[in-house]
């Protein structure tokens, strides 16, 4: 059993940004090819980004989620399709870590492991001996094609018993793998579409996914863990900030690497950068990713200062991280659009990465739990008295 890791927040982000020539390197590749590249896979491997959140028995960083919101930063000003799936895959193996040691065991025992998912409980379960059997189809499974296992979601019905939603980890062998993946937006996560015909999971690697929302821990050696002290959504919430605030801060990085370069045509401007409107427009995009920022921050703040107290979640709290995470991808996406705005028609080519940046950043926010409105009507819901119209808080 290996012992816990002692890599610090400040190595993991200069790792991060040690492979973002990597991940810029080949995201055109991945775009086309509808997912992540090998070299970018193995890269964030050599760098310990898949074991940011892998329990520290077993090799695992245990960081918490201001590292992994400064990591992610740094990975989707680069490439917004690597940086999600990389954050994709870190709130399943968090998830992993609550189920029993048994099944953490044969789970970590692949280094690197990536673990995929969804909360979706597009599948059915019956009860078997010794476990369950699965039937389903999950889509939008990102990073399935670089996974190793898949967390499932399925409604168990059992002959005496009301149905259930269980979550379940499933080797990806045990699945079929549906090539489906064409989209305007995160072309590179090859987040296709999973199915399971028959398939077995013995009961220690199942859980009730209403455990699973609260945060409830069936591990033994993972209890008392700082960072298994919370509930699913607002962890799943900060660790998905951050590569929506890295596409946006890559546009501005693409914007401003062509601004020397560029005059605004049928005007007398032979410089854009000498243009008033010009300055405006960055300006104005400038301080919505700093309102982005200041979103981000609070709700890592928040998640990491209550799972190290060990404190309970309020209601109002629960629904102001997803409050926060929707603030972050509106006034990102709105960053992305001014600056993409500001571009002219040339941008509009593929060459040009902020048009990927632009198409990645609308992709997350069309995203059910990362909706701004969505998230924005949850709060204002609460807020004003009423109960929450959904179990995802």
């Amino acid at each position: 059993m290996l012992t816990a890791q002692t890599t610090t927040r400040e190595q993991l982000v200069r790792n991060a940004a040690e492979s973002a020539s990597t991940l810029r390197e080949h995201a055109d590749w991945s775009e086309e090819n509808r997912r992540i590249h090998d070299k970018s896979v193995q890269v964030l491997a050599d760098a310990g980004l898949f074991r940011m959140r892998a329990p520290a028995q077993y090799g695992g960083h245990q960081s918490d989620t201001r590292t992994l919101y400064e990591v992610a930063v740094e990975l989707g000003r680069a490439d917004g399709s690597a940086a999600w799936t990389a954050s994709v895959y870190w709130i399943p193996t968090w998830m992993a870590g609550l189920f029993p040691d048994g099944a953490q065991a044969e789970v970590f025992s692949t280094p690197d492991v990536r673990i995929c998912g969804t909360l979706s409980p597009t599948g059915t379960a019956a009860p078997a001996d010794g476990g369950i059997v699965v039937d389903g189809r999950w889509g939008f499974i990102t990073g399935a094609l670089h996974a190793h296992w898949q967390l499932i979601v399925a409604v168990l019905i059992g002959a005496d018993s009301e149905p259930m939603p269980v979550m379940a980890l499933v080797p990806m062998e045990d699945l079929t793998v549906v090539d489906d993946w064409y989209t305007s937006g995160l072309k590179g996560t090859g987040s296709v579409t999973t199915a399971a015909q028959g398939v077995f999971v013995p009961q220690e690697r199942v859980m009730p996914l209403g455990a699973v929302l609260q945060g409830q821990s069936a591990s033994q050696a993972n209890e008392g863990q700082t960072i298994y002290r919370a509930p699913l959504l607002p962890v799943a919430a900060a660790s998905s900030v951050g590569p929506v605030v890295g596409m946006a801060k890559g546009a501005m990085d693409a914007f401003l690497a062509r601004l020397p370069e560029r005059k605004i045509t049928y005007t007398s401007y032979e410089r854009q950068s000498d243009a008033a409107l010009t300055h405006l427009q960055v300006a104005d995009a400038a301080i919505r990713i700093d309102e982005a920022e200041f979103h981000a921050h609070r709700l890592t703040a928040q998640v990491d200062a209550k799972a190290a107290e060990g404190s309970e979640w309020t209601l109002p709290e629960r629904v102001r991280a997803r409050a926060d995470m929707g603030a972050v991808c509106r006034l990102a996406k709105e960053a992305v659009d001014i600056l993409n705005t500001a571009s002219g028609a040339s941008s509009i080519r593929l060459d040009v990465p902020i048009q990927r940046f632009q198409r990645d950043v609308q992709a997350v926010n069309l995203h059910a739990l990362m909706h701004p409105d969505t998230n924005a009507e949850l709060y204002g819901r609460v807020l004003c008295g009423l109960e929450p119209n959904t179990l995802y808080v």
